[in-house]
């Protein structure tokens, strides 16, 4: 038996997948690695809740190194300084080595990676930032959607999401992302050792403007495990977000096409508990959604990391429709 095992994407592509390769053809079986969900996350950190873990999470993804080199601090800013902006650690400098072993022009990935960060998502919207055109940026994102760096998302309502006008493109690494929009444009500072600056800037936005919308994605992520716990007498076949103009954004969309039942959701990252209020943002989209997604029963979810006021909670203790998680 002959086992091939490696990091390196491209590399294991074209030596062992493409048509090409001598290997073609023997191949018995492949697997691919994935990062490590959040579900499982907590086992790197003994005595530590979900709750507490997720600015972690937020920047060392799933990858077992980072969370290797994570996992013995309590405090995630003093992690953040000790071991990605300082320039002796392995990870102050990890997007360089990654990325120029897998593509040949790393500048313009680079470019093209952080516009993304800064939030121009958009295909128009990133070419406008490069001063490029729509259709040079193509093979790019294509290659780094390859390497599982970034993906393209939709509305989860889209019947074609191909060929959809909608689509937005993310980071799907959470350490790149974390990387590119709080270390990359800061790198004049660091090289004159002024870390202590950039910390205070990754304070400022790291809660509300990066982290909470990890969150959105774990608690997408939770959805699966709580259908698959019989948690709605029904089961989702899809799970994702929406955003457009007859329902404006929506967190969390569960959809049972079979038997047209519908879950809407919303995410609240936050210090303060949640109250009535949110929950009537949500019933007021209900409507369209239903129609949208051409359901008829609709429920409602609520995750909130500061938990939920009380007026909240009695209302969920009077309608089953109602689920409320604090703790993820």
């Amino acid at each position: 038996m002959l086992i091939l095992c490696g990091s390196l994407v491209s590399l294991m592509k074209s030596q062992t997948l493409d048509y090409s390769s001598p290997l073609y053809g023997r191949r018995t079986a492949q697997i691919k690695l994935k990062q490590i969900p959040f579900s499982h996350y907590h086992e790197f950190f003994e005595g530590r809740e979900n709750n507490e873990l997720l600015p972690f999470y937020a920047v060392t993804g799933g990858v077992p190194k980072y969370i290797e080199t994570f996992c013995n601090y309590t405090d995630i800013f003093e992690a953040i300084e000790e071991n990605v902006l300082n320039s002796q650690s392995f990870l102050y400098e990890e997007p360089y080595f990654l990325l120029q072993k897998e593509v040949s022009e790393i500048g313009s990935y680079f470019s093209l990676i952080k516009a993304i960060a800064m939030g121009n998502r958009k295909l128009s919207d990133i070419a406008t930032n490069l001063g490029l055109k729509q259709t040079g940026l193509t093979k790019y994102l294509k290659v780094l959607m390859d390497l599982d760096l970034v993906e393209r998302e939709v509305p989860i309502t889209e019947t074609a999401p191909e060929k959809s006008k909608s689509g937005l493109y993310r980071i799907a690494d959470n350490f790149i992302a974390f990387w590119f929009k709080f270390v990359y444009p800061y790198r004049a500072y660091l090289e004159k050792g002024e870390t202590a600056f950039v910390l205070s800037q990754i304070k400022k936005s790291f809660a509300q403007n990066y982290a909470s919308f990890v969150y959105e994605d774990v608690c997408r992520e939770k959805m699966w495990e709580l259908s698959a716990a019989n948690t709605w007498n029904f089961h989702f076949d899809k799970v994702g977000r929406y955003w457009g103009a007859k329902a404006g954004e929506i967190d969390i969309v569960g959809i049972d096409t079979a038997n047209g039942n519908l879950v809407l959701g919303e995410c609240k990252y936050t210090t303060s508990p949640k109250g009535l209020s949110v929950l009537h943002t949500l019933q007021e989209k209900s409507e369209a959604m239903l129609k949208l997604t051409q359901t008829k029963n609709v429920q409602y979810i609520l995750f909130s990391t500061a938990g939920f006021t009380q007026g909240l909670i009695d209302e969920a203790g009077k309608n089953a429709d109602i689920k409320l998680i604090e703790r993820i």
